[in-house]
């Protein structure tokens, strides 16, 4: 895999992941207890043996660098390997990244010093275990320009991602992005489903280039992978579709788009079930990420009456104090505390989070060393959760943030800020 060079588009505002996105990039909001959603496409390509990696950062980037130089330090320069981040340095314009494909054009003079044959494009914002290195090796045999990752969705479901047509050669001859007025065609590995792009694709380094700088010179551009690149390169190049194989080895297909509170809450909660749909407990394809150090998690009281420590079905990470506090089909992030009296269900509670007793917690998203006062409810009455500030999503759930509850974060000595 030293022939290929990866970029990790990361620079992403996230506007529909407000307010967690207020302070950080999306790639850097924390998912699954100890982790950041970055953390699992990183952990893909270290899987898949890519030990060349840049990371193209933008907006609110100081967390997501931060995490990156903590927890993704561990290649070594000698060999030629390296997890670098490339912010906006406006080579080739005065613009910011224009979209997609114009964040990696501005790169191209990097790309192309490190002179490999591969460059493979992915998107720091999926949640998904894929082996790479089956993908390249499709594209070397095939002898493709580009060769798109696909996964078999339901027609229904077209309109909200790029959707291909492939041929019986398993070339892609059409590609749309987000189609509204047509149906799709059927996909060529399931007649009864189509075949949308994953956001992943690896080009021969000479067709990505000429590509970038034919799209670069287009006024009319959106500057898109998916809606300006793709769809020109599947008419005149060769383009091979990757039917995904899924490294979660589960009976469905597991890749999840963090675009939305919804789809975010949806990721986190397929995590706590007793087998749960997406599996972070396999030794055979680990998930990675920045370890800071904390004490054991902690579940104290256990009265006669209402007061007990305890979390069933949940995910409590280190340094957790369930202080006769009880815990449901939650994700509590490293230094949660939850006091007495109080009930936690089917919530995201981030790093530091304080819940005050007697407090009344279900389905939420509590953000970082936020403090519950006393006798709290929240996620019960969506009228009043609106008139206290809150977000509530079109799926109910509550998402509370610093600034909404008009705290201002304290500095923990081996935890990011944001």
């Amino acid at each position: 895999m030293q022939d290929v060079l990866t970029i990790l588009l990361a620079g992403g505002a996230g506007e529909r992941l407000w307010p967690l996105t207020r302070e950080r990039a999306k790639p850097a909001v924390p998912f699954g207890g100890i982790y950041r959603i970055i953390d699992v496409t990183l952990s893909n390509c270290i899987n898949s043996g890519l030990r060349k990696v840049y990371i193209l950062t933008q907006y609110k980037a100081l967390s997501l660098n931060r995490h990156l130089r903590r927890g993704w330090n561990i290649l070594s320069p000698e060999l030629g390997e390296f997890i670098e981040t490339l912010p906006p340095m406006k080579r080739v314009s005065e613009n910011w990244y224009l979209g997609t494909a114009d964040a990696v054009y501005q790169n191209l003079s990097s790309i192309l010093e490190e002179a490999t044959p591969y460059t493979l494009i992915l998107s720091g914002d999926h949640v998904y275990k894929m082996n790479y290195a089956q993908m390249v090796a499709l594209h070397q045999e095939c002898r493709a320009d580009v060769t798109l990752a696909t996964i078999q969705i339901h027609p229904s479901e077209a309109s909200r991602f790029g959707v291909t047509s492939i041929d019986e050669d398993g070339r892609v001859v059409d590609f749309e992005e987000k189609p509204q007025h047509r149906m799709p065609a059927p996909s060529r590995f399931n007649p009864s489903m189509c075949s949308a792009s994953m956001g992943v694709y690896l080009f021969s380094t000479e067709v990505l280039a000429e590509a970038l700088r034919r799209d670069a010179e287009d006024a009319a551009s959106d500057h898109d992978f998916g809606r300006d690149i793709l769809p020109g390169l599947a008419r005149e190049a060769r383009v091979v579709a990757y039917d995904f194989i899924d490294e979660n080895k589960k009976e469905v297909l597991y890749w999840r788009d963090i675009g939305t509170l919804d789809t975010y809450y949806e990721a986190n909660m397929d995590l706590v079930s007793v087998h749960p749909v997406f599996n972070l407990y396999d030794a055979e394809w680990p998930i990675r990420t920045h370890m800071v150090q904390y004490p054991p998690a902690k579940f104290v009281f256990a009265d006669e009456g209402r007061r007990m420590g305890v979390a069933v079905d949940s995910v409590v990470s280190h340094g957790c104090i369930i202080s006769g506090g009880r815990v449901l089909h939650s994700i509590l992030s490293p230094g949660v505390r939850v006091n007495s009296y109080c009930e936690v269900e089917h919530s995201i509670l981030m790093p530091h989070v304080v819940v005050g007793r007697h407090s009344r917690i279900r389905r939420a998203i509590i953000d970082r060393q936020v403090e519950i006062p006393e006798r709290t409810e929240i996620g019960f009455d969506p009228e009043q959760d609106r008139a206290n500030g809150y977000v509530v999503t079109e799926e109910g759930i509550v998402v509370v943030d610093r600034e909404i509850m008009g705290q201002r974060p304290v500095p923990e000595p081996e935890a990011e800020l944001a």
